[in-house]
C-alpha cells in the first residue's frame, strides 16, 4: 500500500519534526489539525488544515475537530470496491493513506495527586480514538500510527519500500492501535467509577467487571526457573510499589529479585522504629526493630544467618556509611538491598560488591487500604482487599490465667506483624522487638512450630510465639512449652480453644486472641 497523503494530529510532538519533514521528503501530502498543523507548518513543511479541507470549522473548544465524513469517509472506504471509491469522488472526499494520532493525556493528568474532575474530564480524547480505529479497521489501506516510537521503523520501512508498506506492517500497526484505545478506555473506566460517586454509578468494593491496564517495563532475563521466559510490567497510571524503584548498581533483576523485593518492602512498611527484614523464597527469615538501623540489621540477620545467605534485604530507614560497612561485613552474600534512601558515600561501600543490587525506593510507605490483591490462575483470576489489617493492645483479649507483662505484650504485638507476612501455615517466635525463629508454609501447624523452635535453638526460652491462624489441638501448645516459649498470640475460633487454653494454664503461657486471622498463600 502506497502512502499519498497522511492525517497528523498528536497531543505529544515528540519527535515529530524529523518524522514530518521525512514524510515530506518522499512526497507525502500531509493535513492535520489546528494546534499540530501550526507546528508542522514552523517546521517549513506545507500542511494542510482540516478544518480547511472540510470547510467546517473547531468547534466546541476543541471538543469537534476531525468528527467528519470527509475524514472518516477517507479513512473507511475500501480501496478494493468500485462502489466506495465512486462514493468518494461524488462526494468530493480524498482518500486518506495514514493517520498519525496520540491522544491526550489522561493517564499523566489523573496522576497528578490533586487533578480536578473537569480536568480530567477534558482529557478524554473523543476524535483520537475514532480516526484510530477507524484507520485500524480498514488496515488493509490505512497506515494507522499510533506513537512517537513508531516513527523511525515507519519512515526507515517507507523510504527503502517507495514510499509504501507491506501488509503484516499495517496489520501490526492495526493491532497496537486496539491495544492502546482499550487501554485508554480503562484508564478512563477506572477514574470515573473511582470519582464519581453519584446515583448513577453503582459504588461497589468489587465491580462486575475489571479492566488492568498494564505496560512492559523491561524483559527479564527468564522467571522462576531459566526454562520460563518473563516480563516485568507496571500498571497503568503506575500506582506505586517497588515498580517505581531506582536501581542504583548491580546486576539486573530478576523475577525471583522483585517477588523478594517486594515482600521485604511490605515488611518494613508496617513498621515504625528502624526496621529490617530478611527475605528468601517470599518468606522473611529474619525481621528487626532496633533503636539504630544497624542494631536493627544485626539482630535481623541473627535470627537464621544460613537462611540469610542470598537473602534480599529490606530497611524502612535511610541507610549510613557505617552501617552500609556492617552490612557488608557481617553477611556472606546478598542478593539485593532496598532502602528509602542512602547517605552520602554509602552507594560507594556498596560498589565494593559489584554485582549487589541496590535500589532506591523513596516512596516506601503503609499500603492503602483501596488496593487490591491479584492471583491468576488458568482461565481466571482471584481478587482480594490488601491485607492492610493492624491491632493494637485494646484489640486482644487475654484468655489464659496468667496475663503478659508489658514487655511481652509488647513482643506479642511485634510477633503478630511479622506473622501477616509468612507463608501459612505461619509460626514465629519473638524475643522483644525481634524474630528468633520462624516456621514457614508447613501443611501442619505443629511442624510449622517445631520448625521454629529448632530454627531458634536456645533463643526460643523465654520467646514469644504467633501463630497466624488457630490451633486445631493442644499439641502444639506442648511443643511450645518443651521450647520454654513464655507467650502466645493467635486469632483464635477452634472448636477446640478452650483444651488450647486449658494447655497454656497447665504450662504456665500466657495467651491473647487477636480475632483476625492471617493466612498468606
Amino acid at each position: 500500500m502506497k502512502v499519498k497523503r497522511a492525517l497528523i494530529s498528536v497531543s505529544d510532538k515528540t519527535d515529530l519534526e524529523g518524522f514530518v519533514k521525512g514524510l515530506n521528503e518522499i512526497g507525502v501530502e500531509i493535513m492535520s489539525t489546528g494546534g499540530t498543523a501550526k507546528v508542522i507548518a514552523a517546521f517549513g513543511v506545507p500542511v494542510t488544515e482540516v478544518s480547511a479541507y472540510t470547510g467546517f470549522p473547531e468547534m466546541l473548544e476543541g471538543r469537534v475537530k476531525t468528527l467528519h465524513p470527509k475524514i472518516h469517509a477517507g479513512l473507511l472506504a475500501r480501496r478494493d470496491k468500485s462502489e466506495h471509491m465512486k462514493q468518494l469522488e461524488e462526494s468530493g472526499i480524498l482518500p486518506i493513506d495514514m493517520v498519525v494520532v496520540n491522544l491526550y493525556p489522561f493517564e499523566k493528568t489523573v496522576s497528578h495527586k490533586n487533578v480536578k474532575e473537569e480536568d480530567a474530564i477534558e482529557n478524554i480524547d473523543i476524535g483520537g480514538p475514532a480516526m484510530l480505529r477507524s484507520a485500524a479497521k480498514n488496515f488493509e489501506a490505512v497506515a494507522v500510527i499510533s506513537s512517537s516510537s513508531q516513527y523511525d521503523d515507519i519512515l526507515s520501512k517507507l523510504k527503502k519500500n517507495e514510499g509504501m508498506l507491506d501488509r503484516m506492517t499495517l496489520k501490526f500497526l492495526a493491532a497496537e492501535v486496539f491495544n492502546v484505545t482499550s487501554r485508554y478506555d480503562g484508564m478512563i473506566t477506572d477514574y470515573l467509577s473511582g470519582k464519581i460517586l453519584d446515583k448513577t454509578v453503582v459504588n461497589e468494593s468489587f465491580s462486575d467487571e475489571i479492566n488492568i491496564s498494564i505496560k512492559k517495563k523491561y524483559d527479564l532475563r527468564y522467571g522462576e526457573n531459566p526454562h520460563q521466559k518473563a516480563a516485568f510490567y507496571e500498571d497503568i497510571p503506575c500506582g506505586g510499589g517497588i515498580v517505581t524503584a531506582e536501581q542504583l548498581q548491580g546486576k539486573e533483576l530478576s523475577y525471583n529479585n522483585i517477588l523478594d523485593l517486594n515482600a521485604a518492602v511490605n515488611i518494613v512498611k508496617d513498621l515504625d522504629a528502624p526496621s529490617v527484614a530478611i527475605v528468601k523464597h517470599n518468606n522473611p527469615c529474619g525481621v528487626a526493630i532496633g533503636k539504630t538501623l544497624e542494631q536493627a540489621y544485626l539482630d535481623a540477620l541473627e535470627c537464621d544467618r544460613m537462611s540469610a545467605f542470598g537473602g534480599i534485604m529490606g530497611f524502612n530507614k535511610f541507610i549510613d556509611k557505617h552501617t552500609a560497612e556492617v552490612i557488608l561485613d557481617q553477611a556472606d552474600f546478598i542478593e539485593c538491598i532496598i532502602a528509602p534512601g542512602y547517605d552520602d558515600g554509602v552507594v560507594q561501600v556498596f560498589s565494593q560488591k559489584k554485582n549487589l543490587r541496590v535500589l532506591n525506593y523513596p516512596a516506601l510507605g503503609k499500603l492503602s487500604s483501596e488496593e487490591k490483591d491479584y492471583k491468576k490462575i488458568p482461565g481466571g483470576m482471584l481478587v482480594q482487599d490488601i491485607d492492610t489489617h493492624v491491632i493494637s493492645a485494646k484489640n486482644i483479649k487475654t484468655v489464659t490465667k496468667k496475663e503478659p507483662r508489658k514487655d511481652i505484650l509488647e513482643a506479642l504485638l511485634f510477633g503478630w506483624k511479622i506473622v501477616k507476612h509468612v507463608k501459612s501455615n505461619a509460626i514465629v517466635l519473638c524475643d522483644g522487638t525481634k524474630t528468633v525463629g520462624i516456621g514457614a508454609g508447613q501443611m501442619s501447624r505443629v511442624d510449622s512450630v517445631v520448625i521454629a523452635v529448632k530454627k531458634a535453638g536456645f533463643k526460643a526460652k523465654g520467646a514469644i510465639l504467633a501463630s497466624d491462624a488457630f490451633f486445631p489441638k493442644a499439641d502444639s501448645i506442648e511443643k511450645a512449652h518443651v521450647a520454654g516459649i513464655s507467650a502466645i498470640i493467635q486469632p483464635g475460633g477452634s472448636i477446640r480453644d478452650q483444651e488450647v487454653i486449658d494447655a497454656c494454664d497447665k504450662y504456665g503461657i500466657s495467651m491473647v486472641l487477636t480475632g483476625v486471622r492471617h493466612f498468606k498463600h
